[in-house]
Order: C-alpha cells, then sequence, then structure tokens
C-alpha cells in the first residue's frame, strides 16, 4: 500500500488506516479471552498483510476494552511495536464519570488528558503513543491546560506527535496560538454521503436550503497548514453498499453510481467508496473500522484504483442529489 508522509514530522502512514473501536464488542474490564484475543489478532494481521501500519483508538473505544485487547497482541509479538503507528484519541467523558450524577461532557483539562494517556498507555501495554488526538471540541477549553498537558506528556516521551478530531479550522488555529507542537493531524465524519466538508467550496455564496454544518473552511485550512485529514466513518455505516432499503434520493442515486462503478472496476462498493475519498488532492487517509478481515482486504483494493475526474464527479453529482451550481 502506498503511504502518506505527515507534513512537518518524520512519520509516514498507509493512506488507510484501521479503526479499533468495535475491536471489542464487549465493554467489560476483565482479562480478555483467548478467542477474543484470536480474533483481534486476525483482524491486526490481516491490515498488516495489506500494508496497513496506523491503528486508531480512543480511550472510550468499549470502556478501553478495544486497547486493552489490543495491548494483549502487543504483548504476544512485542516487535509489532516498532512497525506500527499508534494513535488513540482522549477528551470524552461518559455519564457517571466520576460520579452517578455526572454528565456525559468533554474534558480538555490537564489533569484529564494526563491520566487519559497513561490509561491507555497502560491497557495498550507501551510506552508511548505515535499520535494522541483531541477528540471532540470542548466548549470549555482553555488553550493553556492543552498547551500544559501536551507538553508534560512530549516531555515524559509519552507521545510523540499530536493532533486533533471534529475540529474546524478556527477551533484548530485557536489551538496553534498557544502549542508548541504542531497539530499534523484533524480526524473528522467524511464520505461520499456525508460530503459537507467538500460542498462548502462548492456552494460558497449561493442561497441553499442543503442544511449542512457550517465547517468553515476547515478542509482548505488543513491543506493549507499541512495538518493530514483522517476520514472517520468512509463508508457511511454500509449504507452504500446494501441492498436498497432507503427512500432518500440522494442515497439511492449514489447507490446506484457506486454499484456501476464497482462493476466497471471489479471491486466492491466499499473500495470505490475509499477510493473516491483517496482521489481527493487533500490527500485523505480513511479510517476502516471493520471487524471483518475479508472485507478490509476487499475495501485496501482502493489503493490501486485510479478515478478518473469524470467518475469523481458522477459519484459526488449522485451523493449531492442536485447538480452542480
Amino acid at each position: 500500500m502506498r503511504t502518506y508522509r505527515i507534513p512537518g514530522i518524520d512519520l509516514e502512514v498507509s493512506r488507510i488506516a484501521l479503526g479499533c473501536m468495535t475491536l471489542s464488542r464487549v465493554g467489560n474490564t476483565g482479562d480478555p479471552a483467548e478467542a477474543e484475543v484470536a480474533e483481534a489478532r486476525a483482524l491486526i494481521d490481516a491490515a498488516l498483510a495489506q500494508g496497513i501500519n496506523l491503528f486508531d483508538h480512543a480511550d472510550i473505544y468499549a470502556n478501553g476494552r478495544s486497547e486493552q485487547l489490543f495491548g494483549a497482541v502487543l504483548r504476544q509479538s512485542p516487535d509489532l511495536r516498532d512497525r506500527i503507528v499508534l494513535q488513540s484519541k482522549c477528551g470524552i467523558r461518559f455519564a457517571g464519570d466520576p460520579n452517578p450524577d455526572s454528565p456525559g461532557r468533554y474534558d480538555f483539562s490537564r489533569s484529564h488528558i494526563v491520566s487519559s494517556v497513561e490509561g491507555s498507555l497502560h491497557r495498550l501495554g507501551t510506552d508511548h503513543l505515535d499520535l494522541l488526538l483531541l477528540h471532540r471540541p470542548d466548549p470549555l477549553l482553555e488553550p493553556a491546560e492543552v498547551a500544559a498537558a501536551f507538553d508534560q506528556l512530549q516531555r515524559d516521551g509519552k507521545v510523540l506527535h499530536f493532533g486533533v478530531s471534529n475540529h474546524t479550522g478556527t477551533q484548530i488555529s485557536l489551538l496553534r496560538k498557544h502549542l508548541d507542537q504542531p497539530l499534523v493531524v484533524n480526524q473528522v465524519e467524511l464520505s461520499l454521503p456525508h460530503h459537507a466538508l467538500i460542498d462548502e467550496g462548492v456552494v460558497f455564496n449561493r442561497q441553499t436550503n442543503r442544511g449542512t454544518a457550517n465547517v468553515a473552511g476547515t478542509l482548505d485550512y488543513c491543506r493549507e497548514h499541512g495538518i493530514l485529514l483522517q476520514a472517520w466513518s468512509p463508508l457511511a455505516g454500509g449504507r452504500l453498499g446494501r441492498p436498497a432499503t432507503d427512500t432518500d434520493a440522494s442515497l439511492l442515486s449514489a447507490r446506484e453510481e457506486v454499484q456501476r462503478q464497482a462493476l466497471a472496476h471489479g471491486c466492491t462498493a466499499e473500495a470505490i467508496l475509499l477510493a473516491w475519498l483517496l482521489r481527493h488532492p487533500a490527500g485523505i487517509q480513511p479510517i476502516v473500522g471493520t471487524t471483518r478481515p475479508q472485507r478490509l482486504a476487499d475495501g485496501c483494493v482502493a489503493d490501486r484504483i485510479e478515478l478518473g475526474r469524470e467518475d469523481w464527479y458522477r459519484l459526488y453529482i449522485a451523493a449531492r442529489g442536485a447538480a452542480l451550481p
């Protein structure tokens, strides 16, 4: 698989990454059973066989169980750590943490960032993360606290590089003013049906009732400042690969076009969806969250598909459900 060099740092990452959110579907805190570890190992081995080297985690995935399972695989093969890029996220706190009446919330306090990383390192069984991302924007953000946490984590060798997730360009800009470390990744929801980041530049200054959220020039900001865009849910939850059940006209149209192009390229619908993202000049890295090795292998065919400009636009227009302005 081809790679991206993350701008500004000496780190090569595969064009497609494996998302480990559902590596565990149990969510308890006991020691993983042998069968769980074997299943996780099979998926990780399948990813490595495809040339994937970036594995995406978060402290909250399966209440930490997904990191724990991955750590069990690393303990079986300690040499694996030097061949992969480990990324995790922090900042989301569930209701009931730490008190029964605590609400679900976001927390970018220094203490929470540091303790979350230490928890991830313990579960993963490693002494450092290659990348740490702030999971979702915290309205109570104090940039100086984030800066202090990043300084401490980098000084202690626990995190090598930093980024964000689900942040707008302006939110990133605010953080960057206070940090000594560059922010090198922004992980956002992006797929053929969920294309607001791309569509924003097309519908600029036009009256529209499309109802997309204000994404504040985020895609262009990341390109301008050398920030790798990672796409979570790049397969849109499988909505365009399953038999048609939706009544949404744009989804039906997009599904038909995806299937047409999959047939033409002799690949799966998932590969076309990933190829559509990879074709964008921003250098987008899809984070694929499947737990099925064969589905992962089928999707990775996207690295070898070169969509022409016309085919890329056919997919985009079908998903928009409207002609271009």
